[in-house]
């Protein structure tokens, strides 16, 4: 068994209200600093060994992302026993 994170953010050139109004209530709680919030996604799958990397890559690309506006990477974080 392995975990697998799939993480799924807007694309660059989209625009991301959740982020910007992240960004202004950072601001009005008084933290300053921050230039930019992006909201995005993160799925946790546990999977057998024999899920490929190809079939993770086809659950994200066609359940997880809308991929005309979000970006999607996946990540093997560990092995489980």
């Amino acid at each position: 068994m392995a975990r697998v994170v799939v993480e799924v953010m807007p694309k660059a050139e989209i625009l991301d209200p959740q982020g910007q109004a992240i960004h202004r209530a950072l601001g009005r709680l008084g933290h300053g600093g921050v230039t930019d919030v992006r909201q995005g996604k993160r799925f946790e799958l546990e999977v057998s060994d024999d899920v490929t990397d190809a079939q993770l890559e086809e659950i994200a690309e066609s359940l997880l992302a809308n991929t005309v506006i979000e970006d999607w990477k996946v990540i093997r974080t560990e092995v489980l026993a």
